[in-house]
């Protein structure tokens, strides 16, 4: 090459200083870079397999709450796979320099600790006004009783759908309390009590995306002993967890009886050797033909008929014990749906439209769950419900579905 001109590797360098000098000035409508490109080190506080483990249960349990507050909202909500740092208790007023609201849940059942959820106080405004019946472009400005009270009625639809989440990830029962939702101005030290304890916490940032709405952030605070107690959980989880877990999946399987039974098969029968991989299971590479393999005698199966079931002496003694157990039966004449600026205006004489057509069938629940359909009669000076259909058994399991 002559001195005019620049070689390859020289150019590659100069697009790297470019690239890494676009990254640094990187915003998101107003938002720093991701926090993974600031924020303090985990080293020495969570390992990269940990802070990867935090981040796929944040990843799940904030997944399950997008789509609750989607429902509850009526918009689209998309909240990112998160970024997990660490934040000491010093740099709080940096990073949250103005006002915002910071939602606090207390664990209850399955962990012992507390989760600090961040929200800016325009974004709660926009949910508030959302869930008060708004159309979220001209929030108030300032947050009153109500809007704190919608706010704490959104996150809570959230949470619980979280917790709900969590449960399945560590197949244990996961109870969270009712959300607390306060002002956090850590310059003027307000609501900084509710700041769980410890000089170093670490934080899980999500993008929070609402409709056209918002585009912003939603951070968790929690402390290092809670995260790597959540960490040890998922990855070693308790043998009693375990065995808890097979067993419910061992009952959910159905019972099956052939009534005739296919030829027995050569126990070293190649057809069926498998083996697993990644994405399920791959036949053994010894396995015979496909032609040879479609010689097997395949019968259909004959289930066990669930509507008049054989019981043993024991199963019957055991049917008698729960036929005493109380059960609540409701009838349910419709519903609606309504917001709660709706409700909120309904004084006395005001008409609720129901969902039902005069002279409907009405809903017989029973635990919650259809189980018949009827009509309204009066006996004496009471109402009654004549039953007139019995839900089949598959749309009765579907609604317990």
């Amino acid at each position: 090459m002559n001195d005019e001109m620049l070689s390859q590797d020289e150019i590659n360098e100069l697009l790297k200083g470019v690239a890494s000098d676009g990254d640094d000035a990187e915003e998101v409508d107003g938002l720093d870079a991701p926090e993974n490109q600031k924020g303090d080190s985990l080293e020495g506080f969570l390992t990269e397999v940990e802070k990867d483990a935090l981040g796929e249960i944040g990843n799940i349990s904030f997944g399950s709450a997008a789509t609750a507050l989607s429902t509850l909202l009526n918009e689209k909500v998309d909240i990112t796979t998160p970024q997990v740092s660490v934040i000491h208790k010093d740099q709080l007023e940096k990073e949250f320099p103005q006002p915002h609201v910071a939602v606090h849940v207390d664990y209850t059942e399955g962990f012992e600790g507390m989760n600090l959820l961040v929200i800016r106080t325009k974004d709660a405004a926009i949910i508030a006004d959302l869930m008060l019946g708004g159309d979220g472009l001209n929030p108030e400005e300032e947050l009153n009783d109500m809007h704190i009270s919608a706010v704490q009625e959104a996150m809570n639809q959230m949470m619980g759908s979280a917790s709900t989440s969590m449960s399945t990830i560590f197949n244990k029962r996961i109870d969270i309390s009712p959300p607390g939702v306060n002002m956090l101005d850590v310059g003027n030290d307000q609501g900084t009590d509710r700041v769980p304890e410890g000089d170093v916490l670490i934080k899980v940032s999500f993008r929070l995306r609402i409709g056209e709405l918002i585009d912003s952030s939603i951070m968790q605070l929690v402390t290092v002993p809670f995260a790597k107690k959540m960490v040890d959980d998922l990855m070693n989880p308790a043998q009693d967890e375990v065995a808890g877990a097979v067993a419910m999946e061992v009952d959910q399987q159905p019972r099956q009886e052939t009534v005739n039974e296919a030829p027995p098969t050569n126990q070293t029968d190649p057809v069926h050797m498998q083996q697993p991989t990644q994405g399920g299971y791959r036949q053994s590479m010894s396995q015979p033909p496909l032609q040879t393999r479609r010689q097997a005698n395949v019968q259909p199966a004959a289930f066990t008929n669930f509507e008049h079931p054989e019981l043993n002496d024991t199963e019957a003694g055991n049917l008698d014990m729960l036929l005493d157990i109380p059960l609540q039966v409701t009838v349910e004449l419709g519903r609606t749906k309504r917001s709660i600026k709706d409700i909120l205006s309904f004084t006395q004489g005001s008409i609720i439209e129901l969902d039902k057509l005069a002279g409907e069938p009405v809903d017989i629940l029973v635990n919650q769950k259809l189980i018949a359909k009827g009509e309204v009669v009066v006996i004496d000076e009471n109402f009654g419900v004549r039953v007139t259909e019995i839900l089949s058994q598959r749309e009765r399991i579907e609604q317990l579905k």
